[in-house]
């Protein structure tokens, strides 16, 4: 079962294509590459929303679909959910 999806192999965040409950071993999928992905999901990922595929510090990118989608503003580890608490636009960060 795929859990999550990348775009492009500089994306530093998957999108999970269903739940994903905190503790469980993620299989992704690269569609750039078609490469498999691994990862562990440290808290709940809902469906369609982005877990963190490295560890971020405030201030860090945040590439999705290749491109800089925000900046982080505050520490996230990997596994962890990135969304509005944690990420904002460049431009209002």
């Amino acid at each position: 079962m795929i859990h999550f999806l990348i775009h492009e192999a500089s994306d530093n965040v998957g999108v999970a294509v269903v739940e994903v409950a905190t503790g469980t071993d993620l299989i992704g999928r690269d569609l750039h590459s078609n490469e498999q992905i691994t990862a562990r999901a440290e808290e709940a990922i809902p469906l369609g929303h982005k877990l963190a595929l490295k560890d971020f510090a405030v201030g860090d990118s945040v590439i999705k679909y290749g491109n800089v989608i925000g900046q982080i503003v505050q520490p996230v580890k990997t596994g962890h959910l990135v969304h509005v608490h944690n990420l904002k636009t460049k431009r209002w960060a």
